[in-house]
């Protein structure tokens, strides 16, 4: 990569590829590489990666980890979802490279546990994403914190809007390195709109969801994305949840559990489509299509990954086909275009799909309360707050005061 040299030679680098392109590679090894030879002092690292997501974030710890002790570096992140307190114990033992999010930066900066005085060299990955969610204040705060001095590689899928600005602020003459246009769309992919009745979108969606194979199916709101996991459950098909209402310890085991193939469909929120890398992703699908086409490539980005090959369709209703036919434009593709309905041949030989189980799942039962010898159950009562405690001891009345 021709990113490398400019990196290692502490030029400032605005780098642009598509996602699955090995931009965490392209900043994190000559990083890793520029920062040997010193050791960090407790609370204060020498290398800063920002990244949008928790999921991102771990990505890019995973990513690098290895390389890291390699080289004797010390490599932790901090996002939400985590104890702040366990994350400045870790920053006060020493970390030479922080990769975080930049909320929960901010948040150990602003408890003295973190101090970015000495950082050398800071990345922030997906820097677009970054202004779009409203991490751009975050973002410069955090910038500001650092040396002036100090070396700054943005690197993202797409390079225009807000960025500018952080360029323009931080970046001193940049070298600018871009793997594809930033409209350009995903490689190796097939992209499909599949025209449907609005009445036979939910059984569609279901046919789909129970296709052999790992599949990413992404929907715009919260709620969306529980209301679909539930109505999937009810026609017998198990599915991942991913989206920002979540706990990070659920996220975590959601992802884990897609990742290994154990729950081969999740559904997710376009807040998730930053930080889901995972292989062999072979069908994308836009439950609800995205409004915007930097959105639509970073979902459509999920598959194709790595050379491999894959498929994106997109659910459009009648209302919808002139909003989502200004997007695909925008990004720069030309789908296959195809009217469907339940049960259609050619919507098993696209997809896969098939008729799901129809049995609901069966959630996992309460265990019994525990028996004595006698056969009497022994389940304490509820405490006084109504958890599960001892019931309250009993004191003998008193008669009236005299």
């Amino acid at each position: 990569m021709l990113v490398v040299p400019d990196i290692l030679a502490g030029r400032d680098v605005l780098g642009r590829g598509p996602t699955g392109s090995g931009k965490t590679l392209a900043f994190g090894l000559p990083m890793l590489v520029r920062l040997t030879g010193k050791f960090s002092a407790p609370g204060r690292p020498r290398g800063l990666v920002l990244a949008p997501t928790r999921e991102l974030a771990t990505q890019i710890e995973r990513a690098l980890d290895e390389s890291a002790l390699a080289l004797g570096l010390r490599l932790a992140s901090a996002t939400g979802g985590v104890p702040t307190k366990t994350q400045a114990q870790r920053l006060a033992r020493g970390v030479d490279v922080l990769v975080a999010t930049p909320g929960r930066a901010a948040d150990l900066i602003a408890q003295g546990a973190l101090d970015l005085g000495d950082v050398a060299v800071t990345a922030v990955d997906e820097a677009d994403h970054m202004a779009q969610i409203g991490f751009l204040p975050q973002v410069t705060a955090i910038l500001d914190a650092t040396p002036e001095s100090a070396q700054r590689l943005l690197f993202s899928a797409t390079l225009d809007g807000e960025v500018d600005e952080l360029v323009r602020r931080y970046l001193h003459d940049p070298v600018t390195h871009a793997t594809a246009s930033a409209a350009a769309p995903v490689a190796d992919t097939e992209h499909h709109v599949l025209f449907v009745d609005r009445r036979d979108k939910t059984r569609v969606v279901e046919e789909i969801a129970a296709r052999d194979g790992r599949t990413l199916m992404f929907v715009r709101t919260q709620h969306g994305v529980d209301r679909l996991v539930q109505r999937l459950a009810e026609v017998g098909l198990s599915a991942g949840t991913l989206h920002g209402g979540k706990s990070q310890a659920f996220r975590t085991h959601a992802l884990a559990a897609f990742t290994s193939g154990r729950v081969p469909l999740l559904v997710a929120t376009d807040v998730a489509a930053r930080g889901i890398h995972v292989e062999d992703v072979s069908l994308v699908v836009h439950v609800d299509p995205p409004a915007d086409p930097k959105d639509y490539l970073h979902r459509a980005g999920r598959t194709g990954r790595a050379g491999a090959s894959g498929t994106v369709v997109t659910l459009v209703t009648d209302d919808q086909r002139e909003e989502v036919a200004a997007v695909m434009t925008r990004a720069g593709v030309d789908p296959v275009r195809l009217s469907v309905r339940p049960g259609d041949r050619s919507l098993t030989g696209l997809t896969g799909a098939r008729r799901p189980p129809g049995k609901p799942l069966v959630s996992e039962p309460v265990p019994a309360p525990a028996t004595s010898a006698a056969g009497k159950t022994t389940a304490r009562r509820p405490g006084p707050r109504g958890g599960r405690g001892p019931a309250p001891s009993r004191r003998p009345r008193r008669g009236p005061k005299p």
